[in-house]
């Protein structure tokens, strides 16, 4: 799942950003409300997490923009505000969420699991399936048959994101683009080397193999 962080204080960006990595979260990082908006209308994000005072054009301003183009994704606002009458505001823009800093890094998870668990609310959700292989989004594990498989967090990504495109032939590019927050040399191998250690776990053990190499293409997760 992808979460944009806008927040101009460089500390805390990396406080969330590594949280949220370590979470199994894709995460992208903007210190301003301008860019902040242009990535929050062009990029398809499950959630934002959107500081009030930023530098160009300020959160509410840019969370009202959101709702006014009918984009409804899920914004949990930070402030250090913390007047009834200033978490009022944040709500009545349009946050779905306001947390006041500082705040402890278990809570805003636990406010972005919450979040997510609203936002998909229905149970095909939450829990995807693709043959005999489970994966709960929520208790954040994995099942091939009876075997319970411990993933790490970038390999829990990386499956639960062909888990939501059974069959569908994902390519490297938009792997990268999911998995990761950032730009490779596209010459790179970071995805191969995962999807092997993804391979290794779910497959090696099991006769039917569930994900396939399209040559030239990407991948695939579908009974073989």
């Amino acid at each position: 799942m992808r979460i944009l962080v806008v927040e101009d204080d460089s500390k805390i960006a990396s406080f969330i950003s590594v949280g949220l990595r370590q979470a199994g979260f894709s995460v992208d990082v903007v210190d301003n409300g301008e860019d902040g908006l242009v990535r929050a209308l062009d990029g398809a994000y499950d959630l934002a997490i959107l500081d009030i005072m930023l530098p160009r054009l300020d959160g509410l301003a840019l969370l009202d923009q959101l709702r006014r183009r009918r984009v409804n994704t899920p914004v949990i606002i930070l402030s250090a505000k913390r007047s009834v009458e200033d978490r009022v505001k944040g709500l009545q823009a349009g946050g779905d969420d306001y947390l006041t800093k500082p705040f402890s890094f278990s809570e805003l998870l636990a406010r972005v699991q919450a979040l997510l668990r609203r936002a998909g609310a229905a149970p095909e959700v939450t829990i995807l399936r693709v043959g005999d292989l489970s994966l709960d989004k929520l208790k954040r594990e994995v099942h091939r048959g009876d075997r319970k498989i411990d993933l790490q967090p970038r390999e829990f990504s990386l499956l639960e994101y062909l888990m939501r495109n059974p069959g569908r032939v994902i390519s490297k590019t938009m792997i990268l683009e999911h998995v990761w927050d950032y730009n490779f040399d596209p010459q790179t191998n970071v995805v191969d080397v995962l999807i092997c250690r993804l391979r290794n776990k779910i497959d090696r053990d099991f006769g039917r193999k569930l994900i396939q190499t399209i040559r030239g293409v990407g991948y695939a997760l579908g009974n073989s």
